[in-house]
C-alpha cells in the first residue's frame, strides 16, 4: 500500500472551482484500479493551498492512473485555469 500526497496552490479566488472539480475527480479515482480512498485538505493559514491524500494498493496502480486520459484532462484544465504553481506529488510507501 502507498499514500500519495498531491500539493496544489490555486489562483486566489479560484478555490471554489478547484473544490468543485475535485468532487468530479473523486468519481474517476473511485473507478481506478487499486484506488482505496482520497481526501481533500485545505490549509487553514493559506486558503488557496490544498493537499490531496490518496491511498493506493500499489505504486503501479497510481502510476497507471496518472498516465490515464482522465487524469491528463483534469491536469490540463488545472494548469490553464486554476493553478498558480506547478503541482507537487510525493509517494509514501507503507
Amino acid at each position: 500500500m502507498i499514500t500519495v500526497g498531491m500539493n496544489y496552490h490555486v489562483i486566489e479566488g479560484k478555490q471554489a472551482d478547484f473544490e468543485e472539480k475535485f468532487a468530479a475527480v473523486i468519481t474517476a479515482l473511485e473507478a481506478a484500479d487499486g484506488h482505496t480512498s482520497s481526501t481533500l485538505w485545505k490549509d487553514v493559514s493559506d486558503s488557496a493551498s490544498y493537499l490531496i491524500t490518496s491511498e493506493w494498493s500499489e505504486e503501479e496502480a497510481f502510476m497507471s492512473f496518472i498516465q490515464s486520459q482522465a487524469f491528463k484532462d483534469v491536469t490540463t484544465w488545472g494548469k490553464e485555469q486554476i493553478l498558480s504553481d506547478r503541482p507537487r506529488h510525493k509517494i509514501y510507501k507503507h
